[in-house]
């Protein structure tokens, strides 16, 4: 069933530093009581829950009978404002540990109801997660982490982040503790401090993608653009091949970059083809898994 109108509520909960991890919870518009499977969506590194169409996929994935939680990780770096890197100083900090943890501060916020709707009831014995770039590869980890998840869906996922360190990032870090990335997008010029390169590296058993799927029996499907230009088609590949899940899939988009064609701002009528190909293999696999 496809529902026509959708509610959004937003609000934040503290992360376990005490910081504000927003959210948004979309929701079919219904009868009052009416219970719904969750579905976690996670942004990518230099990403945010308000970043192009995220928020019409999160809508998209709502009509289908989902209540979709969309939210920006505590050390993002993106404010109040939701749309800018206006906290460098905490993106600066933005460890894949703490961007675990505000997985499992989500999905207990939802168990005491911390969010939820004034409309429908959240379902928290059926916990789907999808991730986009860093935000699959985090899913992963978070899906073997937490029992509650019981679907998987990634888009671009990075198989192994410590395989994405460059020589020249590892020698500033040594040298000045922290290395320089550009957004390409805004071209400011944003630090990654050392703490990041070092929590990646102690806790890799707990937080590589590529070694966590191992542990994932729960139905997962990797979608990947042929022609992404950040995350090689083949890490998708990889994890595919790693998961021992009985129920996995693998679709590669041709033609498609690393967000399916998708830019920020959004502001077209119609998804691009690779972006609705994407959703579409999306919505499919929750409506045949979770619901």
């Amino acid at each position: 069933m496809s529902y026509s109108s959708i509610s959004k509520q937003s609000g934040s909960v503290p992360s376990v530093e005490g910081l504000p991890i927003y959210y948004d919870l979309y929701a079919p518009v219904t009868t009052i009581g009416t219970v719904f499977p969750v579905i976690l969506f996670l942004h990518g590194f230099k990403g945010f829950k308000d970043w192009g169409a995220f928020p019409d996929a999160c809508e998209e994935l709502a009509r289908e009978g989902f209540a979709v939680v969309s939210f920006n990780f505590s050390l993002n770096g993106v404010g109040e404002g939701m749309m800018e890197f206006d906290e460098p100083d905490l993106f600066a900090r933005q460890t894949l540990s703490s961007d675990l943890k505000d997985v499992g501060v989500i999905i207990e916020a939802i168990k005491q109801k911390k969010i939820e709707s004034d409309k429908v009831v959240l379902d928290t014995d059926r916990f789907g997660i999808l991730g986009h770039s860093r935000g699959g590869h985090t899913a992963i980890a978070a899906a073997a982490e937490y029992s509650d998840i019981q679907c998987l869906v990634t888009w671009n996922a990075v198989a192994d982040y410590n395989e994405r360190w460059s020589s020249e990032m590892i020698a500033d870090w040594e040298q000045n503790g922290f290395t320089e990335i550009k957004n390409s997008r805004t071209g400011e010029i944003l630090k990654v401090s050392k703490e990041v390169y070092d929590d990646a590296l102690k806790h890799a058993d707990k937080l590589m993608a590529i070694r966590r799927i191992q542990e994932l029996h729960i139905p997962t499907l990797f979608v990947a653009a042929k022609k992404d230009e950040a995350v090689p088609f083949s890490d998708s590949e990889s994890l595919f091949r790693k998961s021992p899940a009985d129920d996995k899939e693998i679709r590669i988009i041709a033609n498609a970059g690393h967000t399916f064609n998708i830019s920020h701002p959004f502001e077209e009528e119609d998804f691009p083809p690779e972006f609705s190909e994407a959703l579409a293999f999306t919505e499919s696999w929750f409506l045949e898994h979770l619901k």
